[in-house]
């Protein structure tokens, strides 16, 4: 935390972060859309936000010999681009990291014998036997700022549009909202979260995701209300709902360590045996499956969500990677890109650390015959079919009998449903068992 007479709060814009071909639209538009809202909450505390575009050395340099500034403040970042990036900085300038995207630093959760844990378990236990953060630990709220009025920004870009501003409202002042929501005693959303959160067709997770991915919550902030959650429980299952959110918070911070240590799952596999695996690639296949086409409504229907929402529910974006990468034996990386391109909340340690555990080259021990049945997931998660209908509307008519398997609908009851399969439908584009079989023995190969 900057103390001084004078803040210049300062945001970069990098043409090498924004022209990625990991950069998608609505993430950029949700970034820019806070960075607005930031901005105005700067203007209430008398002071503003200074925009610069450039090489972050260039720009900051410039800027601080503008304002005279004896320092520069910034959140220490862990992805390999970063850490690149502000080695760089810290070369030529003042630069001052401090932490924050993680409530336990990756240098402060090893093992006995000084080496990262690789696997989640023992890591979570480790992390759960430090100090939590309370409450007196988060940072108070400056009433005021004194930032130079003369010092010159550029314009937020006005494009790309956030297109779902309904569904995820950009700013700090939205996620503090969200964060009291699902953690208040009152609405048990955390409490049932244990017992609910693998349900797409219920309204049963944060959502916060993408105000965590962007600092406009704090992932301090975050655990702290989980831990204050979980000592109000009133009993042993609501107590369970409360610490199963916390885990997942935990599941985040693993896949940041993972990403500091060993910085090359960001090109390969984590387990560098299954770089050896021959992917078919079927770009047609691949597009039907970007497009939501792929005749299996549970994987269609998450496609379509993502697409038209730039979200899509946790449980779902298991099943869809499952499918690209066991059923159509496509390279996980195809997907890790597509999800970055799409998503909101799209994080470059949770995205690949979620895409390698699905694909089975991540950390797990024994993990490439994980495969999901995406008829069984769906009528597990999905039982009435109202998540499927809710994006596919094609389907909307299809009974609950065979919302999971439309291609088993006897014409008569497809003419019913109006949902003719292979024309209002597709087909599906891959027999699941016989890509079961196909998948394992291709991972068997790879591995030895």
């Amino acid at each position: 935390m900057a103390r001084s007479d004078t803040v210049v709060p300062v945001f970069v814009l990098d043409p090498c972060l924004l022209s990625s071909p990991y950069v998608g639209p609505q993430r950029t538009a949700f970034l820019f859309a806070g960075l607005r809202s930031l901005d105005q909450g700067l203007h209430r505390l008398g002071s503003r936000l200074i925009i610069r575009c450039g090489e972050p050395v260039k720009e900051l340099a410039t800027l601080a010999f503008e304002s005279n500034a004896t320092a520069i403040f910034a959140e220490e970042d862990i992805s390999p681009y970063a850490r690149q990036r502000d080695t760089q900085v810290q070369d030529a300038l003042p630069l001052i990291l401090t932490g924050g995207l993680t409530v336990h630093p990756p240098e402060l959760v090893f093992k006995k014998n000084g080496q990262p844990y690789t696997v989640f378990t023992p890591y979570s236990k480790a992390w759960k036997a430090l100090p939590r953060p309370g409450a007196t630990d988060l940072l108070p709220r400056p009433v005021a700022l004194n930032t130079p009025v003369d010092l010159i920004t550029l314009p937020i870009p006005a494009e790309p549009v956030l297109s779902n501003q309904g569904r995820f409202k950009p700013g700090e002042n939205e996620a503090l909202k969200r964060l009291e929501k699902f953690t208040a005693r009152g609405d048990q959303a955390i409490y049932n979260y244990a017992e609910r959160r693998n349900r797409p067709d219920v309204d049963s997770t944060s959502r916060l995701s993408p105000y965590i991915r962007f600092g406009m919550l704090s992932l301090r902030q975050v655990v702290v209300a989980a831990c204050k959650a979980i000592g109000l429980a009133q009993d042993q299952q609501s107590r369970k709902g409360a610490e199963t959110w916390l885990n997942e918070l935990v599941w985040r911070e693993f896949y940041l360590s993972i990403l500091y240590h060993y910085p090359h799952v960001r090109q390969r596999s984590f387990r560098s045996q299954y770089d050896a695996i021959i992917w078919e690639n079927d770009p047609k296949a691949f597009e039907a499956w970007c497009q939501g086409r792929t005749g299996y409504p549970i994987v269609d229907a998450a496609m379509h969500q993502l697409a038209k929402s730039g979200w899509m529910h946790n449980r779902m974006r298991m099943i869809v990677a499952s499918f690209l990468v066991k059923d159509l034996l496509i390279d996980w990386r195809w997907g890790e890109r597509w999800f970055m391109q799409q998503l909101i909340d799209g994080d470059p340690a949770s995205n690949n650390g979620g895409w390698q555990w699905t694909a089975g080259t991540g950390t797990d021990a024994a993990p490439y015959f994980r495969i999901f049945n995406p008829v069984l997931q769906s009528q597990k998660f999905d039982p009435h079919g109202v998540y499927i209908r809710s994006w596919l509307p094609e389907l909307a008519g299809v009974p609950d009998k065979h919302i999971h398997e439309p291609w088993r609908m006897p014409e008569r009851i497809q003419e019913q449903a109006k949902c003719h399969i292979g024309r209002d439908y597709p087909r599906p584009i891959v027999n699941h068992a016989t890509a079961r079989k196909r998948t394992l023995d291709t991972y068997k190969q790879a591995s030895g």
